[in-house]
């Protein structure tokens, strides 16, 4: 006999067109980029976001925030396994300062053995200094405990801080881009572990198509002389209610450790139903 029990905030569908690669360019508040190695066991929050990451333009003062939980249990023939996925966004903004959180955890077993152990969190700052221009500060880290392809990261943490540009700004359509120096800390499979300086640079962009769908598509890059990597998300949000938001997203991440060609790199695509709370 096999049962599933899903939570909270339920996955709609979770398609994978390659395997998801275990290193990330960490999407900061808009994603804790990009959370897990098999998409039909597992939530995307990790990939999601919404007009707030355009530093702190359009956001209302006070406290926003989101929450996805899934959880699958089989039982067949006397083999069992478990699948959790939870993932919680938080903000914050006062007029001027903007602080987002994001934490996606993904853990699995197949006969009470370990197959998944996941760990992604991210923290955000920016600060206004004009219609235009803003500065921001960044921490992002990534815990894989079961990691044990060479090259992948078991750990990999960025700490950096920039200033960014709006370069389109009204009701319909946002691109702002931002960069700054950073510094890296990765232990690495089969690999020394890394500490050096990095550098990150990103793009959002916005487009509304009506009053309750819009497109997004956000690129970030994290350099440093480890590794290049590069996280490409395409995203189709359609609010079904006030609260709750159709997401359709499609996710390319690229690392030249791993990658020879940028047709190398792992895409996903995903389908998920998300609850917003405020």
């Amino acid at each position: 006999m096999k049962t599933n029990t899903f939570v909270l905030a339920a996955v709609a569908a979770l398609i994978s067109t390659g395997a998801y690669a275990q290193t990330t360019t960490f999407a900061n508040q808009d994603r804790s980029a990009d959370a897990v190695e098999d998409l039909e066991e597992q939530i995307v929050e990790d990939a999601e976001r919404d007009v707030t990451a355009f530093g702190n333009e359009g956001r209302q003062i006070g406290s926003y925030g989101s929450v996805s939980l899934r959880g699958t249990a089989s039982s067949s023939d006397g083999d069992t396994s478990t699948d959790l996925g939870v993932g919680l966004r938080y903000g914050t903004y006062d007029g001027v300062n903007g602080i987002d959180v994001t934490a996606s955890f993904v853990y699995g077993t197949d006969n009470d053995v370990e197959t998944e152990n996941q760990l992604l969190l991210g923290a955000d700052y920016r600060r206004d200094f004009g219609p235009r221009f803003f500065a921001y500060g960044k921490a992002d880290a990534a815990f894989d405990r079961l990691s044990e392809t060479p090259g992948d990261y078991s750990q990999d943490i960025f700490l950096g801080a920039g200033v960014g540009y709006r370069i389109f700004n009204d009701a319909q359509t946002q691109w702002s881009v931002q960069a700054g120096p950073g510094y890296r800390f990765a232990k690495v499979v089969g690999g020394d572990d890394v500490e050096e300086a990095a550098a990150s640079l990103s793009s959002n962009y916005y487009q509304s198509l009506t009053e309750r769908s819009y497109v997004t598509n956000d690129t970030d890059v994290i350099y440093s002389d480890f590794a290049t990597t590069v996280e490409n998300d395409l995203a189709l949000n359609v609010a079904v209610t006030d609260a709750m938001t159709l997401r359709t997203n499609y996710t390319t991440n690229y690392n030249d450790q791993t990658d020879n060609s940028f047709s190398d790199a792992s895409n996903l695509f995903g389908v998920a139903v998300v609850y917003n709370f405020n």
